[in-house]
């Protein structure tokens, strides 16, 4: 064996041994470390990342859990607010001076979610949430739906139909248009009868051909059930929850089956408005007619007008 040979055997295996030790993993955690000390200790001579870091937590809202209330039964949980420490100093960095208006949030959910909680029937939505939304039970009515549709999409507004299993065989098309229109669909029974005094047997078989139908028909499975005239005993509730549904009242009645003139319908909504309202209303000539009033009072009122999914969902609605 030549000394060249050797030599340079000498100085392959004394470079992989220098490499190896540079990057085992307590040296290059190491130097990872050295290096974000390094960044921590230039932001905090800086002074405008300083203040954002004193400062944050004054901005930063605690996310809240989903509750059964003793009144309003099970109310879903609220994303709370944490302020972005290095997105806010990046968004203010060119100005060098700190904004309120420029800072960035991140949503932080709750630990506790809708879903864990046992069956419980949904009145209304978070409390501190700025939006509502419409339920539209359909059991009849359906010469009205086409004037709705028109006037939700002209405001560009989603609604929450529960459809009548048996409205949906003899309707199938206006099924679809609910649909195709992008709203979503709600279990309202097959045949609308009083759940309370239906025996458990006869409560699954018309949740279930409900849902048979319906998803035939459009291709949705249901994940929300509105019993007719709001007749439930927690058998219902805990039958729906079995099948995936959870089952919704209201806050907000319309009692627009009286056919009252649209002028009264909305007074008689915005009287009681509030956050997270569920608003009940069926397809009546008033409904219609009242309609695009109604939402453009209540978006005056600055609440966002949304599904079921939507009111229920724990993302926080952010006002700039």
């Amino acid at each position: 064996m030549n000394r060249d040979y050797v030599r340079y055997l000498a100085v392959a295996i004394m470079f992989f041994f220098v490499w190896a030790l540079i990057h085992q993993p307590p040296v290059s955690q190491y130097i990872s470390d050295l290096q974000a000390q390094s960044i921590m200790v230039m932001k905090g001579n800086d002074k405008l990342y300083t203040a954002i870091v004193e400062k944050a937590k004054q901005y930063n809202i605690p996310p809240q859990d989903a509750v059964i209330d003793r009144v309003w039964k099970a109310i879903p949980g609220y994303n709370g607010l944490k302020v972005d420490v290095q997105a806010s100093y990046e968004n203010m960095k060119k100005d060098g001076k700190f904004d309120e208006q420029k800072l960035v949030y991140q949503q932080v959910p709750p630990r506790v979610h809708l879903d864990d909680l046992p069956p419980a029937p949904i009145y209304r939505g978070h409390p501190d949430k700025p939006m509502v939304a419409f339920l539209i039970n359909v059991a009849w009515g359906e010469e009205y739906i086409p004037k709705m549709l028109e006037v939700l999409k002209k405001h560009h507004v989603k609604a929450t139909f529960f459809l009548e299993g048996r409205w949906v065989k003899n309707h199938p098309e206006m099924a679809k248009m609910i649909v195709d229109a992008g709203h979503e669909i709600g279990n309202h029974s097959y045949s609308h009868p009083d759940f309370k005094l239906l025996s458990n047997t006869k409560i699954r078989q018309e949740l279930v051909k409900t849902n048979e139908v319906i998803e035939a028909t459009t291709g949705v499975k249901c994940k929300w059930f509105a019993p007719p005239s709001g007749s439930y005993r927690d058998d219902v509730v805990d039958i729906a929850d079995a099948l995936g549904m959870k089952t919704i009242m209201w806050s907000v009645d319309t009692i627009d089956w009286q056919k009252p003139s649209p002028s009264v319908i909305v007074k008689r909504v915005m009287s009681k408005v509030h956050p997270g309202a569920m608003i009940l209303m069926h397809p009546t000539l008033s409904t219609a007619e009242a309609l695009e009033s109604l939402i453009v009072s209540i978006q005056r009122q600055k609440y966002e007008i949304g599904s079921i999914s939507a009111l229920l969902d724990e993302k926080r609605i952010v006002k700039k």
